[in-house]
């Protein structure tokens, strides 16, 4: 079940809404974790079991070592339930790839390839053992109390708003809201802004252009033009921004309209000035838990510049297997890994001295090829495309180059004008006023008419929804 959905605007929804106000407020965890079993069950019923009873072993886990004085237990306890996690994550996401390498060395050797039945990957699992890890390693360092209940825990693994593709949400972010919440009529109407917008950004921006993206990438590279293979390009990362952060704006409004304040997971990280400023802007949940799980751990920025750059390097190769099993996914967290080292170097830092404009220009350039790397099929493929991108390739015959004149229709050009105008005049015009001014109010708080606005945004996503096929957010697959 998908939030730009009907079954889930018009039959979900609003039983949980009036089914969890109707409750009392006792009750209210239990009922919401078990409305969000629910909702997971309905995409990924065979996985339920497993889902559940590894939560179960975690709570337990959690339970025993917060009763230990002994920190070698408790380390012991904290061992056990990460590896617990890793372990379903290794099996599930990464069997079939390390298979399939393992079967193509050895045909490359000379052996038979090996038989293998494919795993299925459980909806969601990177990023509910995530949150494990999270509530774990919170507890152990003393950050958060251990839940009082199985329900309060299964609530925050299983909240459906965060459960299928995030935002990240560490334990001892929401600890205290667990335990206590209310929700309020101007938590309520943020909510429902931040919905709708979403919803909005997800069905009349992210899916027009996503059929472009996709018909582009779908085909040779070699069989593109420069300019159609920009095309993709552009379109992709308009695709996977308005997707992404659709949904974390869909699911904070979610979380609001029943007394839950997320943490936002989207800056507007296209007017980001480095790659590492990228990084502070993008999906900043997942940047966050890298950095507090795995960066500092490793030493952060108490070692050594060498050291530095390499915990650098690895945590960004970690983050871009923890996207997909494929090659390509590695490359491209070597490849933000690579930019954020050298921007920690003399020469980086020199670069970072170059004019804003200059430096947001080059920024968005490298931000574009890595999304070529982040969505093509395979290596070989991304560097096609890189070769296109650069003009580099054969020639095109003007028979094919009118051929594919249709890929984007003048609807599509219309949509991919206004995300670009946002993107690159709007929010960079917001940035640079939010950085002088103190804004204590959102902005519809401040102007009633755009009132009426949201109720049209509604109206056209939901006919966007009825004309519209079927189109899954981006980081499901993750």
């Amino acid at each position: 079940m998908v939030f730009s959905s009907a079954l889930f605007l018009f039959y979900f929804l609003p039983l949980f809404l009036l089914g969890y106000f109707l409750m009392p407020a006792r009750a209210r965890n239990l009922y919401a974790a078990l409305a969000s079993l629910a909702f997971y069950a309905w995409g990924a019923p065979n996985f339920l079991l497993i889902f559940l009873a590894s939560c179960l072993c975690d709570y337990l886990i959690v339970k025993a070592l917060a009763r230990q004085q002994s920190h070698a237990r408790r380390r012991a306890f904290l061992s056990l339930s990460t590896a617990l996690n890793l372990g379903l994550l290794l099996y599930f996401k990464y069997s079939n790839f390390f298979v399939a390498q393992v079967s193509a060395t050895a045909m490359l050797l000379g052996f038979s390839s090996l038989h293998w039945t494919a795993v299925a990957l459980p909806i969601g699992i990177s990023f509910f053992t995530f949150h494990k890890i999270s509530y774990v390693v919170d507890v152990f360092r003393g950050k958060s109390l251990p839940t009082q209940s199985f329900a309060e825990y299964l609530l925050y693994i299983s909240f459906f708003p965060q459960l299928i593709a995030g935002p990240i949400i560490r334990y001892h972010e929401i600890d205290s809201q667990i335990r206590s919440r209310r929700a309020t009529f101007d938590g309520i109407t943020e909510g429902v802004w931040r919905f709708v917008v979403g919803l909005a950004a997800k069905l009349l921006v992210a899916d027009p252009l996503g059929a472009v993206a996709d018909h582009i990438f779908r085909g040779d590279p070699w069989g593109m033009t420069t300019a159609l293979t920009w095309l993709g390009t552009v379109a992709y990362t308009m695709q996977i921004y308005f997707d992404f952060a659709g949904y974390s704006s869909m699911a904070v409004g979610l979380a609001l309209l029943v007394g839950f304040r997320f943490p936002e997971n989207f800056n507007r990280p296209y007017v980001a000035a480095s790659v590492t400023d990228f990084w502070r802007r993008w999906h900043m949940s997942l940047s966050r838990w890298m950095r507090d799980y795995l960066y500092i751990p490793l030493g952060g920025n108490r070692v050594s510049p060498v050291r530095q750059a390499a915990n650098l390097w690895a945590v960004f190769l970690l983050s871009g297997l923890w996207h997909g099993a494929n090659w390509t996914f590695i490359a491209w967290g070597a490849y933000h890994g690579a930019f954020l080292a050298f921007e920690r170097t003399r020469l980086g830092a020199r670069y970072l001295r170059l004019p804003i404009t200059l430096r947001r220009a080059i920024t968005i350039l490298s931000v574009m090829f890595g999304w070529v790397l982040f969505r093509s099929e395979s290596i070989h493929d991304a560097a096609a495309r890189w070769a296109r991108l650069l003009g580099l390739g054969p020639a095109m015959q003007p028979k094919h180059l009118l051929a594919r004149a249709s890929i984007i229709s003048d609807a599509g050009i219309t949509v991919l004008c206004c995300a670009l105008a946002w993107c690159f005049v709007i929010e960079p015009l917001l940035d640079s006023r939010e950085q002088r001014l103190a804004l204590p109010q959102p902005l519809y708080a401040r102007i009633p008419l755009l009132y009426p606005a949201l109720a049209v945004l509604f109206a056209l996503s939901v006919l966007a929804l009825e004309a519209g096929q079927y189109s899954p957010f981006i980081y499901f697959q993750f």
